[in-house]
């Protein structure tokens, strides 16, 4: 499927790349992982910000490609991490493990389970190299719609 598709079911909706909304939104990626390292703060609070950085770089790959989630449409998260092979180039199997962390999240939110600390390592370092896989690429791919 792709991106345009997602845009005919109504999963995703067009939008033009912006420079400046783009980079605020890569900034607060970045301040939600800080953030998500702090130790003095809970597990789930710091799983959420780092799963929140996640998201956002996902958010920001659609951006670039001049789309976003439908926020009207249930599922926004799961469409915005699984369009990441097709934004982003990343491997199915690595969006496999991100979308554990969509369900985990989701886990913690809805059912109040706990979040693990293997958990949190895990969404702490995903979040991090996503983050950095979304700079390096919007450097290379995008070098208009960065400083």
């Amino acid at each position: 499927m792709t991106l345009e598709n997602l845009v005919v079911i109504q999963r995703l909706v067009t939008l033009a790349p912006d420079k400046a909304g783009i980079a605020r939104l890569l900034a607060s990626a970045a301040r939600n992982l800080a953030d998500a390292r702090l130790s003095a703060v809970s597990n789930d609070n710091r799983f959420d910000a780092a799963y929140k950085a996640i998201l956002q770089c996902a958010m920001v790959a659609l951006w670039a490609k001049g789309f976003r989630t439908s926020t009207s449409q249930p599922g926004h998260h799961q469409t915005a991490i699984q369009s990441l092979p097709k934004t982003l180039g990343l491997a199915p199997a690595k969006v496999i493990v991100l979308d554990a962390l969509r369900k985990q999240r989701n886990v913690n939110d809805y059912e109040g389970d706990p979040v693990s600390n293997a958990a949190l390592a895990s969404c702490l370092a995903e979040a991090e190299e996503l983050l950095a896989l979304t700079q390096h690429w919007l450097k290379t791919e995008h070098p208009d719609l960065t400083d």
